[in-house]
């Protein structure tokens, strides 16, 4: 192309339209929060619950897209109020889901008319979103013109370059709910010539399929027929809490790409530039544990695990609620396969997760590294029955995996000191002591367990120094506002509270329930005495009692002439039930 004298070999302009968003669901709020607001399932359903029980939205656990006509009158007022009845075009949606149930509206604002509500920036923000995608449901389609460009060389007739570009004619919902640009495109005309700056060949390389972020793994599932809507943010929720999945904090790696220039003057130059790939930001990258518990379910509990089995349970369950199909044939069906299958699994070889690295050259011991309930990890040594030694168990190099660690790499994390480690005493003689439990690192400090910070290096159990670890436990003290021993009132996060014995399960197994209580508003934390504790936790536990409604009594009119007397009977009371609208 050098020295290639550039024109205009075609051009097509045509109008397009981009159709309005439809209502909002459970699963479209959730990824539609997560790509603009960049909020976790887990942020947007507990903002959307701030915002349904301050009145401000409706329900917010729903498959629908209707909205009602009330909503739908006010809506259309609002628009002709603020941006004029050329934006207005009324509509209403039905779902395509043969599985939603439709119990409930859309997401919507109660009263469309406030602009801003919410408790917090996260309700805030949710709720304009909302706000916005309500609006946009019932205005005009936005209408574009596109232009495609094609140019041509006179020194490489058959090759051409394309250039597209677009342009906004008619803005509709974009005046709320997207990005509207005012662009300006050259006017061009076959034939015309154009003028070359400059030319760029860049270096591509092929990207493997990208990751599940939060919202796409909503948008899969729902596709998929799995889960409804009250169960999306507790599945993504569940799958990092059990540590299956970790969502990725890397920008990506450096790589070098090689890029051509063709300058005005004719010259090539070449040069290396470097960009980062493979970033994982955001995206839900799976654990070693998390690929042991999908191979091991994979290979035993094959049909349970299919995704046509999990749909067709939801589909099971609607049959259930028509009345079509009897919760007991159903279960009889699904324990039958399901038992024989955990029996077979129980006679399946454990999966071997241990990895021999090598020996440590100073004890002569084996290193390996294995894969446990919290992760993966190193291991020094084995158990000894005859002197009744014990392996050292040290976590993975920062960044490292099972699968990728060293045996070099082994033995300079083998150098940290082994936990748990005395740091010292506190100011008031109480032995500050780092140590790694069930639930992660942790500080324990007489009878206070004080969890560390996984992400701080600051708060690394095997280098936090006594300082760090003293102004932690400095803080947990300051945080008892008084201590009773079984009873203490404590400044949490949220603000002050009571909180009692754990409350063990009546059958006693299983883990024992946590015991708090608020405290009322018109009280004094301070002032709490431990009866008055006490009291405030047995209220909290108490069921709310339901009113009966109230009896209509009605004065009958009796004729002059006859005088009767009725018997007395006795009116059934019936309960109604009270459903969430």
């Amino acid at each position: 192309f050098k020295n290639a004298n550039f024109k205009v070999q075609n051009l097509e302009k045509t109008e397009a339209k981009k159709a309005n968003p439809v209502p909002l669901t459970t699963a479209a709020l959730q990824i539609e929060a997560n790509s603009r607001l960049g909020f976790s399932s887990k942020t947007t359903m507990s903002a959307a619950q701030g915002l349904y029980q301050s009145g401000h939205i409706t329900y917010h656990r729903t498959d629908s897209l209707n909205l009602s006509n009330q909503a739908l009158a006010e809506i259309a007022n609002l628009i002709k109020a603020e941006f004029g009845e050329n934006y207005l075009e009324v509509r209403r949606f039905h779902t395509k889901n043969a599985s939603a149930q439709e119990a409930h509206e859309s997401i919507r604002p109660t009263h469309i008319d406030v602009a801003v509500a919410g408790k917090n920036e996260y309700e805030k923000k949710l709720y304009q979103l909302i706000r916005s995608r309500t609006l946009a449901t019932q205005m005009k389609n936005a209408v574009v013109a596109k232009t495609s460009l094609y140019l041509e060389a006179d020194t490489v007739p058959n090759e051409l370059f394309k250039a597209t570009g677009e342009m906004v004619i008619f803005d509709g919902f974009l005046k709320v709910y997207g990005k509207s640009k005012d662009t300006t495109l050259p006017n061009l005309q076959i034939g015309d010539p154009v003028k070359r700056h400059i030319l760029l060949a860049k270096q591509t390389f092929s990207k493997p399929p990208a990751r599940y972020t939060e919202g796409s793994l909503v948008k899969k599932l729902e596709e998929l027929g799995i889960g409804r809507p009250s169960t999306y943010a507790s599945i993504i929720n569940a799958i990092q809490i059990r540590n299956y999945v970790v969502k990725g904090e890397s920008e990506g790696e450096p790589r070098d790409i090689l890029q051509l220039t063709l300058d005005e003057s004719n010259q090539i130059s070449e040069q290396t530039i470097s960009e980062k790939t493979g970033s994982t930001k955001g995206k839900l990258m799976p654990t070693p544990v998390g690929e042991l518990v999908s191979n091991f379910l994979c290979e035993n509990f094959k049909d349970i695990v299919d995704y046509d089995f999990t749909a067709g349970i939801e589909e099971k369950l609607d049959l259930i609620a028509e009345k079509k199909l009897t919760r007991l044939k159903m279960l009889r069906d699904f324990y039958g396969p399901f038992s024989e299958a955990i029996g077979a699994s129980a006679m399946a070889n454990r999966y071997n997760s241990a990895t021999e690295l090598g020996t440590d050259p100073k004890t002569g011991k084996k290193i390996y590294a294995k894969i446990g309930k919290n992760g993966g990890f190193l291991q020094l040594g084995e158990n000894e029955k005859e002197s009744g030694e014990k392996p050292i168990f040290i976590p993975l190099p920062k960044g490292k995996t099972v699968k990728t660690v060293t045996l070099d790499q082994a033995l300079k994390q083998l150098e940290l000191p082994v936990l748990p480690r005395s740091l010292g005493y506190a100011k008031d003689g109480t032995e500050l002591i780092a140590a790694n439990g069930p639930f992660g690192p942790f500080i324990k400090a007489g009878a206070h367990n004080i969890a560390l910070n996984k992400i701080n290096e600051a708060e690394n159990p095997y280098h936090i120094t006594l300082e760090t670890a003293e102004a932690l436990y400095q803080k947990k003290i300051d945080s008892i506002l008084a201590d009773w021993g079984d009873i203490k009132i404590i400044n949490g996060p949220f603000g002050p509270y009571i909180k009692g014995p754990a409350i063990k399960p009546a059958s006693g197994k299983g883990r024992a329930r946590p015991n708090n209580a608020k405290i009322p508003k018109d009280r004094d934390p301070k002032s709490i005495t431990r009866e008055e504790a006490e009291e405030i936790l047995l209220s909290s536990k108490a069921p709310a009692t339901k009113k009966a409604p109230a009896k209509k009594t009605a004065a009958k009119k009796t004729p002059a002439k006859k005088s009767t007397t009725k018997k007395a009977t006795t009116k059934k009371t019936t309960t109604k039930k009270t459903t969430k609208s």
